[in-house]
């Protein structure tokens, strides 16, 4: 039974890879020092999707130096839950969760997203 399950998360990485790759080439120059992670599930909880921990491009300063990276961590169980077996449904909800992480990274907070209709 655990044989489809390597195969299924390959190709939720493979998802999560996508989205970063649809990136303008201009954004995606300047992610700087991140790291994009694919966990199972959310610190015990949380009621999260993804999550973005480090320090914003915009708040780094000139002693921004020989910091461990940024962390974006996609959570796989509560997309797949929230997609309900739509594959369709799970595609945008990674791809959105990705941007919506990348948007922290770049400084965007939650409120701002929300004035943007991102969130």
């Amino acid at each position: 039974m655990h044989g489809g399950a390597p195969a299924l998360r390959d190709a939720f990485e493979r998802t999560v890879d996508e989205a970063l790759a649809e990136l303008p080439p201009g954004l995606q120059g300047a992610l700087s020092n991140l790291v994009v992670a694919v966990e199972d599930e959310p610190p015990s909880g949380e009621d999260l999707l993804g999550l973005y921990e480090g320090v914003p491009l915009t708040e780094r300063g000139g002693g921004y130096t020989g910091e461990l990276p940024d962390v974006i961590t996609v959570f796989r169980g509560p997309l797949v839950r929230l997609a309900a077996g739509d594959e369709t449904l799970l595609r945008e909800e990674i791809r959105r969760t990705v941007l919506h992480e990348l948007a922290h990274h770049f400084g965007i907070d939650d409120d701002r997203l929300e004035q943007l209709d991102r969130y």
